[in-house]
């Protein structure tokens, strides 16, 4: 079974091989062609075009301008061409080509790859050879190996394939690789040093034989050394020697993947290394060596070799902070595996230290920083049971390590995004961290040094703040943002000394005098006053709660409403600090609207919950008795808002409050609770009671709302209009009924005569409305109104008020109404005439 893996294995590699090779070849033709200006020709072709075989050098010979490798062609016969004509290299598949010229050669080299460890394997289970003996017969058959590809590369006219060497110096490179670490870790046969010395030899060489004998020789290093532990095996295995090892191995091939510009080799050589430290890892090292060790070698791993590794570009970008990401997770394991003690808390700050370091010299290095510091900073949060004194000072070390350092740039102006957004987080989080340590609630009172953290964390987002309003310039997205963070880490150190009563309060006035001196910190601005938003929802969300039940028909009673004390505390402060931010000027237009939203929102709650503890105070809280006048009173309270905004030039607001007292009455007074259909007292006296207050309070929110809006388009006044006809109407037929059932007009039947008079009442109406209509403005609403009043008049006499009477009584009805009738269509036939008469003069 594992042969027929193996010759898997071997077939996806060369075939997979084989088209890199191919595409890394034009790549590097390409960039021959551009820098020496020969842009004459895109079409691809082969390194080698043109040359005779004697002038053909294979290896490191074949490099192109600025030392650039043009790669040996796929083979012979790319190699070594007749014609002086150059021939396109495509990757295609061509099973001959592959099974046929390729497969045999790959499979050789990684077969005696194989062989070498295999046997080393053989002679340990048959107990055939001493240890000493099988670590020499390793070395010398990589040796071997090694020289056979040295006389392929030598003898290359005759033996016409540069594979031959590849393959051999590859398979030489892992044999060594495996013989040098069973001396120094399975067997012990040299020490740590000597091994140290051999491992870097072999590492040395491998570098030296990549450029040599081209790309093959690198990736089999590759395979090879990291996959020697495994193959090999050792029961007890040294863990200083194998770090150092797999360190070796990671930096090497890093360093030449940099050096022959093959990116890809620098991340598979930073896989492998952390795949490698997180085996370890999960192996449960405890011993304080090993544990240093470890460390050391995963703080290589996340910062060292990703910044030897070299370049630019997203590519790179995203291995320095997946390479940094991953030491920082596996060294948090580390952490977490040795009780957050002081030697792995070290090796972490170790790796904050390294990558700090690169990326004072190297921006490109700096997001890798940063994923290291949150790593850091959740760690902290994450400690359990932590003493005050242990916890203060790996504090301090992260914040000098992980805030201090970019706090450097942005003071040096070398600052970028990443700077500012490390920099307060790390007081954001040290914030948090402190919280969930050491204090319960937020006006829990800290100790000295949960204090003393707390305000270190909020002099680091100051100075964030401070620095990133200088250096970002006209982005100030960034700086909003660490004001914002400085704002949150004020506010935490401050809700620890002042009691809780005062702190929105506190907040609000910070957000005003910020606004009132230093209008340009919005972000801080914003903060704060999110933060009395919040202070605000508990309130808002019981007097919404009240709404809601309101809304669907249930009397709100002054219980349900919020304390005025709690509108004091917590709603007026969140309302002043809006109405503050919006009169200290704020550019865009949407935030000023959202800004006098919520000041005016808020000012309405508390006048509105103010005002029903008073009526209630006064009046009682019998909802009967006194809920026409308590609603009416309010509406009017709205009018006189909207007509003091009107004067005071504040249109929108006007229009805001005209709106909200025409929609409270339409729907509360005249829909939910009509005294018609709802049991509601209105008063003893006609005329003169809260009929008159209700209905009042409606008419004059629609006469406002009808000045307030704008001309076009023409169907809001006419709507406004109508709905001014429809309430005057149902004033008329409330009063009526007034007269006839007392003050609840509900539940009591009506009298013939009631309803006879209805109809009266219906036709002097229209009267009134085609009087109206043919002298004020917009008259045609009024009159087409008029003629819609009398037609309902007559309908009901025809169809309701009629069937119910007889004799004289219906005759004396039906005169009334056609003198009615002739009198209204003579007065409107004379109004129109009257007008079309006046327009006719010059």
């Amino acid at each position: 079974m594992m042969e027929l893996v193996v010759l898997a294995l071997m077939g996806a590699v060369a075939f997979v091989w084989r088209r890199v090779d191919g595409l890394e070849r034009e790549l590097a033709a390409l960039r021959g062609r551009l820098q020496m200006g020969d842009l004459s020709r895109a079409e691809p072709v082969a390194a080698t075009a043109a040359a005779p075989p004697a002038a053909v050098q294979l290896g490191a010979e074949d490099t192109g301008p600025q030392g650039l490798e043009i790669a040996p062609a796929s083979g012979p016969t790319e190699l070594y061409q007749e014609s002086g004509r150059p021939r396109r290299s495509l990757p295609r598949f061509d099973f001959e080509d592959l099974f046929g010229r390729l497969l045999p050669i790959w499979a050789g080299g990684v077969t005696l790859a194989a062989a070498g460890f295999f046997l080393v394997r053989w002679s340990i289970d048959a107990g055939l050879l001493t240890p000493v003996v099988r670590v020499l017969l390793a070395g010398l058959f990589g040796i071997a190996l090694v020289a056979g590809a040295e006389a392929a590369f030598r003898w290359r006219e005759l033996v016409a394939d540069p594979r031959v060497a590849q393959a051999l110096a590859g398979a030489g490179l892992a044999t060594l690789y495996a013989a040098f670490y069973l001396a120094g870790s399975a067997y012990g046969l040299i020490g740590s040093g000597f091994a140290f010395l051999g491992l870097a030899a072999v590492t040395a060489g491998a570098i030296g034989l990549s450029f040599r004998f081209g790309l093959p020789s690198a990736v089999l290093a590759l395979v090879g050394g990291f996959a020697a532990p495994a193959l090999v095996g050792g029961e007890d295995a040294n863990l200083p020697l194998l770090t150092l090892y797999l360190a070796l191995v990671t930096t090497g091939l890093a360093v030449t993947g940099r050096r022959q510009d093959r990116a890809w080799m620098g991340v598979a050589a930073l896989a492998g290394g952390i795949g490698w430290g997180a085996l370890l890892i999960a192996g449960g090292t405890t011993d304080v060596p090993d544990v240093a060790v470890l460390g050391a070698y995963l703080v290589l791993l996340g910062a060292v070799v990703p910044a030897l590794s070299g370049g630019g570009g997203r590519p790179h970008w995203l291995v320095r902070v997946s390479a940094a990401g991953l030491a920082a997770l596996q060294l948090a394991a580390l952490v977490q595996q040795g009780g957050f003690g002081t030697l792995e808390w070290g090796l972490y700050l170790m790796l904050g230290v390294a990558l700090a370091w690169f990326g004072w010299r190297e921006p490109a290095m700096r997001e890798a920083n940063a994923v290291a510091a949150a790593v850091g900073v959740a760690l902290l949060a994450l400690w359990p049971q932590a003493g005050a004194q242990p916890f203060a000072v790996v504090a301090a070390g992260i914040a000098a390590i992980f805030a201090l350092v970019p706090l450097g740039q942005l003071w040096r102006g070398h600052g970028r995004a990443v700077d500012v957004a490390q920099a307060s987080g790390v007081s954001l989080g040290l914030a948090a961290a402190t919280h969930l340590r050491f204090i319960d609630g937020l006006a829990d009172v800290p100790s000295p040094a949960a204090a003393l953290a707390l305000a270190a964390a909020a002099a680091l987002a100051a100075c964030a703040a401070a620095l990133a309003q200088r250096a970002m310039g006209a982005d100030r997205r960034w700086a909003w943002a660490a004001q914002a963070a400085a704002a949150l880490v004020a506010y935490d150190a401050l809700a620890q000394v002042l009691p809780e009563s005062v702190l929105p309060w506190a907040v609000a006035i910070a957000a005003a005098a910020l606004a009132w001196r230093m209008g340009q910190v919005i972000g801080a601005i914003a903060t704060l006053w999110a933060i009395a938003a919040l202070w605000a929802l508990d309130p808002l969300g019981h007097w919404a709660g009240a709404g809601l039940d309101g809304l669907v028909g249930q009397p709100i009673m002054r219980a349900d409403l919020p304390s005025l004390r709690a509108l004091a505390l917590y709603l007026l402060p969140f309302a002043a600090a809006s109405a503050a931010w919006r009169g200290a000027g704020v550019s865009a237009v949407s935030f000023r609207r959202i800004l006098e939203t919520a000041s005016l929102a808020g000012f309405l709650v508390i006048v509105h919950v103010t005002y029903r503890a008073a009526f209630a105070g006064a009046a009682g809280s019998d909802f009967v008795r006194t809920g026409v006048v308590e609603r009416a009173g309010w509406e009017a309270l709205l009018f006189a808002g909207a007509w003091l905004a009107r004067g005071r030039g504040w249109t929108r607001a006007a229009l805001v409050l005209a709106i909200g007292a025409l929609a409270h009455f339409v729907w509360f007074a005249f829909a939910l609770h009509n005294p018609l259909w709802s049991a509601q007292a209105v008063g003893p006296l006609p005329l003169a009671n809260a009929l008159a207050a209700m209905y009042a309070a409606g008419i004059a929110a629609l006469v406002l709302v009808r000045r307030l809006l704008p001309d076009d388009p023409p169907w809001l006044r006419w709507a406004v209009d109508g709905a001014t006809m429809v309430v005057l109407a149902f004033l008329a037929v409330s009063e009526l009924r007034q007269a006839f059932a007392g003050s609840l007009l509900a539940g009591q039947p009506v009298t013939p005569a009631e309803a006879l008079l209805r109809s009266l009442t219906g036709i002097v109406l229209a009267v009134g409305f085609l009087l109206w209509g043919s002298r004020g403005r917009g008259g045609r609403a009024w009159r087409v109104g008029s003629l819609v009043a009398m037609l309902f008049a007559v309908l009901k006499v025809f169809l309701v008020d009629a069937a119910g009477l007889a004799g004289l009584g219906r005759v004396a009805s039906f005169m009334a109404l056609g003198f009615s009738l002739i009198g209204i269509g003579w007065f409107y036939n004379r109004q129109l005439w009257g007008r079309s008469e006046a327009t006719a003069l010059p």
